[in-house]
């Protein structure tokens, strides 16, 4: 029996060229499964409540092309919790979709003078032939896009229940803003303070733009992670928790002094540290606030429009960078402190930002580095309120913000920080001037896009009614289907607002004249609820079937790249709870678990076209076959870890597959067959085999699992090749069908074409996919014998087969009559002899 050699060439020239009979051939399983699969509904859940249900869904693809190997390595590792869990009998539910709006499409339109949903819709039928080629265990009649306007209609009705909730709302920000591209920029699209498109300066811009609140889900957030804890990774829920950025300490209210004609004015700041009031000795507000402008003196105004002007070219992570020198403005006005009615000087400065808390700050440089670095900067006084026995700030540069006692504070002296906290919160309510506070780093989310691929924001501006939603059965508003090419370039506004036919329009309420909004969500919204959608993605009279979803929902395993940490996943959870608390769902977490996966590397760098290091995922299948490739990301290493394609081999499963195929070549006996009178010894391996790959598979170590089945498939391979009259082994024999049987349904869960194919070979019916997952005989575990390793000056000289309850005597009496080891001893003395029952003999000559 021979092997399909390896070859440079494809499935194509491999499929062209039929292989002898009996050969392994990855092209033709290729070519013949697909289509049963389909025509047989495998992966269709029945979705009648026969069986226990179990949702499995991985973060769907965005079309940019056609998929890569990090989408192999992902949709792979999904595949195996689906197709395990499918095993086990449960009804399956693992959909497919596209997230299909996004800036790349309207990019690739104008180059191309096409409109966005003409490259789109041709990547995605690239991507969903490469997706069936991969046999992922899809229902592909729940296939959904975000682009369709009977999706993003939902999407628009959605945004119309939380904007009667007041959590969509508008207001002026600042943005990112390139002057080249015409465009707003996220954080992340800035690269040393320019477009990471084109290179230009990004300055900033304010612009009237659409949020959700998510700030009102703050504590909900943040408390229910605890839900998730030892099903989440730790790494996820932690980033979300810094990311949410619970903080507890006081509003304080600070009057800023009446100057040149300018009347005082009360501002709030929020402080962790209200038992340091004692120790501010200047105030800042955020450069870039519309408080810097109210506040600032006509003589100093100049000064802060150019140094505004400034701040504009910076990005956040810049402006709070411990590393930058401090700049700032003197607005000429002064505070008065709460406590010691002490007279602070206020700055305008970058290291304060304008939405965070609430845009100014009592500065304490003795206690807070940035503060220290500012005073020591311009020159303002540092007083130390908290003695933590360290140098003075003032002296050392180095502000000291850990445990100490209180100092040069009035009533707070003497107190531990502990202590002071509470106190000075006290004194400040009982003067009116300050109360207990709980402040969020989270920020409420900026989902207007300037852009025109993304779904239309469902709200008219009438002059006359204001913002007036769209009535819901005229939804969904489209996008025009005419634009195209250079009318989507930007020009400063949304490529919309150009389309007079769509814009103006008629108010719902008055029937006057009105216009549309012109902006389209951010497209995280599109994929804040795309898991519910799956549930019941044909039902035209909601989002979801509300008689479903509770069926299904919460997703049991979530499955998708670490990146998605904190946008993602928190606006999927806050979604979630939005959704719930209108009262259609049960569920208020939509994920009970999440399974990240790592990087595809390739020479210990990540694949890309400027390094010239990228592996073309195409190729790898055509060279060795689809169950090659999957079965070598999953046994490169566990799910969450990097995978290095340049440390791996393809071929080396490709070897693999064929041998365990080849078992079912040598199989004899019938189906049915009573494997109970089969060889004991196989029958051990066997259903150890199924025992551990169940605890393994539990816990996401799939790369064990593959080891444990080639373990398997070798002591098989063995028990046949062993065969002769007197043991009663080989083909015939009822344990090899266990065993292959075994290992058939087994190898599904990662090479599903080749174990489709032996499932044939071995007699049975289509698909392997719904055979069951084998049960294992506890008694079978219980092992009769085990391997004594026998040692002379620490070499092995001999392995015996005891009992697992041997004692120390006999084991020693039994190495110590082996032949091998008297040979080794070759008449000398014994020193002695170390026994360690029942594993190990180690014998020390004189």
């Amino acid at each position: 029996m021979s092997v399909q050699p390896e070859t440079e060439t494809g499935t194509a020239a491999a499929a062209a060229e039929a292989p002898e009979e009996g050969a392994y051939s990855f092209a033709a399983m290729e070519a013949k499964w697909p289509q049963v699969w389909e025509d047989l509904k495998v992966f269709t859940p029945v979705d009648d409540g026969s069986k226990e249900r179990r949702y499995v869904l991985d973060m769907f693809p965005y079309p940019s092309g056609d998929l890569h190997m990090g989408h192999a390595e992902a949709f792979a590792m999904g595949d195996v919790v689906a197709r395990y869990l499918r095993q086990q009998g449960y009804d399956v539910l693992h959909p497919i979709g596209w997230d299909s709006f996004g800036l790349p499409a309207e990019n690739a339109a104008i180059k191309r003078n096409a409109h966005p949903s003409e490259w789109t819709y041709a990547n995605i039928d690239t991507q969903a032939a490469s997706f069936k080629r991969y046999a992922i265990s899809a229902d592909w009649s729940r296939r959904i896009h975000t682009s369709d306007p009977e999706y993003y209609r939902w999407t628009q009705w959605l945004f119309k229940r939380f904007y009667e909730r007041g959590l969509a709302y508008r207001k002026n920000s600042p943005v990112n803003w390139c002057p080249n591209d015409q465009t707003v920029l996220a954080n992340e699209q800035v690269v040393n303070g320019a477009c990471e498109r084109c290179g230009t300066p990004v300055t900033k811009k304010s612009l009237n733009q659409w949020y959700f609140k998510i700030t009102d889900y703050a504590d909900r957030l943040l408390d229910d992670m605890d839900e998730l804890r030892g099903h989440w990774p730790e790494r996820v829920l932690a980033m979300q928790k810094n990311w949410i950025g619970r903080s507890e300490g006081a509003h304080v209210n600070f009057v800023i002094e009446a100057d040149s004609g300018k009347p005082a004015k009360d501002v709030t700041v929020f402080t962790t540290r209200p038992d340091t009031l004692y120790g501010a000795t200047f105030f800042v507000v955020a450069a870039d606030a519309p408080l810097a402008v109210e506040l600032v003196t006509e003589e100093h105004a100049a000064a802060l429009d150019a140094y505004r002007e400034q701040v504009k070219a910076l990005t956040e992570i810049e402006r709070q960078s411990t590393e930058r020198e401090k700049t700032g403005v003197f607005t000429g006005r002064y505070a008065t402190n709460p406590l010691n009615g002490e007279k602070l000087p206020v700055w305008a400065a970058d290291y304060v930002l304008a939405d965070y808390g609430t845009g100014a700050i009592m500065a304490v440089p003795a206690h807070d580095q940035r503060d220290l670095d500012f005073a020591r900067t311009f020159d303002l006084p540092v007083r130390a309120v908290l003695d933590t026995g360290e140098e003075d700030p003032a002296v050392s540069g180095t502000a000291t913000s850990g445990e100490g006692t209180l100092i040069n504070s009035g009533a707070l002296d003497g107190l531990p920080k502990a202590d002071a906290i509470p106190a000075a919160i006290e004194i400040l309510q009982q003067q009116g001037t300050g109360e207990k506070f709980v402040n969020f780093r989270l920020r409420d989310w900026l989902l207007s896009r300037q852009r025109f691929w993304g779904t239309p924001i469902p709200i008219i501006h009438c002059p006359s009614c204001g913002e007036v939603p769209v009535p819901d059965e005229q939804l969904p508003v489209t996008l025009p289907a005419d634009l195209r090419g250079e009318d989507l370039s930007p020009k400063g506004t949304s490529p919309l607002a150009a389309v007079e036919s769509w814009v103006n329009v008629e108010c719902p309420n008055c029937h006057g004249p009105a216009k549309r909004d012109t902006d389209t969500m951010d497209t995280f919204v599109d994929s804040s609820w795309y898991f519910l959608r799956f549930v019941s993605p044909q039902f035209t009279d909601g989002p979801f079937d509300p008689e479903k979803i509770n069926d299904w929902m919460p997703v049991g395993q979530y499955v998708g790249g670490v990146e998605h940490a904190i946008l993602h996943l928190l606006y999927a959870r806050f979604f979630t709870k939005v959704i719930h608390d209108l009262g259609m769902i049960d569920a208020d977490e939509p994920f009970s678990a999440l399974l990240n996966q790592g990087q595809v590397l390739n020479g210990g760098k990540a694949m890309s076209k400027s390094l010239g290091n990228g592996v073309d995922l195409g190729e790898q299948l055509d060279k060795f076959g689809v169950d090659a490739v999957r079965l070598t990301m999953i046994f490169a290493s566990p799910p969450e870890d990097d995978v290095d394609w340049a440390d791996v081999s393809p071929s080396g499963s490709a070897k693999f597959l064929a041998r365990a195929w080849r078992l079912g070549q040598d199989v004899t006996s019938e189906p049915g067959v009573d494997f109970a009178t089969g060889d004991r010894a196989l029958r051990t391996v066997t259903h150890r085999t199924i025992a551990d790959a169940e605890a393994l598979l539990d816990h996401n170590k799939f790369n064990v699992v593959v080891a444990k089945l080639m373990e398997l498939v070798n002591a098989t391979r063995k028990t046949i090749d062993r065969a002769d009259a007197a043991s009663g082994a080989g083909g015939a024999d009822p344990a090899v069908r266990e065993a292959v049987e075994t290992v058939a349904v087994i190898l599904s869960l990662f090479a599903p074409y080749t174990a489709e194919d032996l499932w044939n070979v071995l007699g049975h019916p289509a698909s392997v996919a719904n055979a069951g997952w084998p049960t294992h005989d506890e008694a079978l575990l219980v092992q009769d014998t085990v391997t004594a390793v026998v040692q002379v000056q620490g070499k092995v000289r001999d392995r015996l087969d005891v009992s697992p309850e041997i004692g120390e005597d006999e084991l020693r009496e039994l190495a110590l009559a082996s032949d091998n080891v008297q040979r080794a001893l070759d008449g000398r003395g014994i020193r002695t002899v170390i026994v360690r029952a029942p594993k190990l003999v180690n014998i020390v000559p004189a």
